[in-house]
């Protein structure tokens, strides 16, 4: 799939202004470093595209011909196996960089699991614009450490906390990547298999502590597909 491919609906500098003005993602994007002379540069080259959830925005292994950064939503980032099953790896919510800028092909899938917004840029422009900007290779660099931190926490859990703490740990990182106040329902877009797969635990054991924390009264469950932290502080006792 190329740039081109894409359904565009927005894009050059006469949208700039709007554009930027209602992104999400603006203050914790690659963008939020540059001057305003670079940041109009930088959505100069950008396009908008908006995404339908289960939509895929990159395929793995195809030609890494564009970057993009999250203006809205959430998407799950997976890669295959040798018996090609998928595992999600990652999660990238509003102000997240997606795509793979220094490489020939994508190593990850990216989907969309909300109604999603996008910035798409070619890695072509992508790359020239970074060779002059050091603010653009600076936010870069900082994005780059801090899913770097956020991959070494998700180790860690895995390998060291019980079911209780992985399943209110990821609670607390959705809740907390997706902006949501406390007491307002957050959008839990993954199933409870999906959790069960990206936490190693099985669905039955998921059900039941997200039902224990619900009786608890520590989070509601208005539905399968959102919850409401009600005791944050309670959560994050059970997240330590």
């Amino acid at each position: 799939m190329s740039v081109q491919s894409l359904s565009i609906i927005q894009g050059g500098a006469g949208n700039v202004v709007d554009r930027c003005g209602l992104c999400e993602g603006r203050r914790d994007g690659v963008c939020s470093a540059l001057t305003a002379e670079a940041g109009a540069r930088l959505a100069g080259i950008g396009r908008t595209r908006r995404l339908k959830r289960g939509d895929t925005l990159i395929w793995d292994g195809e030609d890494a011909d564009l970057v993009a950064n999250v203006r809205s939503g959430m998407m799950q980032l997976t890669m295959g196996d040798a018996e090609g099953q998928e595992q999600i790896v990652g999660l990238a919510f509003a102000g997240d960089f997606v795509g793979t800028p220094f490489g020939a092909r994508h190593e990850q899938r990216v989907v969309a699991l909300t109604e999603t917004s996008v910035c798409v840029i070619r890695r072509s422009d992508f790359l020239a614009m970074l060779s002059d900007e050091p603010g653009l290779s600076q936010a870069l660099l900082m994005k780059t450490f801090a899913e770097l931190n956020r991959a070494r926490e998700w180790m860690r859990l895995l390998g060291r906390k019980s079911a209780e703490e992985r399943v209110a740990s990821l609670l607390l990182e959705i809740a907390g990547r997706s902006g949501d106040a406390d007491g307002e329902a957050v959008p839990l877009p993954l199933s409870r298999q999906q959790i069960a797969d990206v936490l190693g635990l099985t669905i039955e054991t998921v059900s039941r502590k997200m039902r224990a924390f619900s009786r608890e009264g520590v989070i509601g469950l208005p539905d399968l597909r959102s919850f409401v932290v009600h005791r944050p502080v309670d959560l994050e006792r059970l997240a330590a």
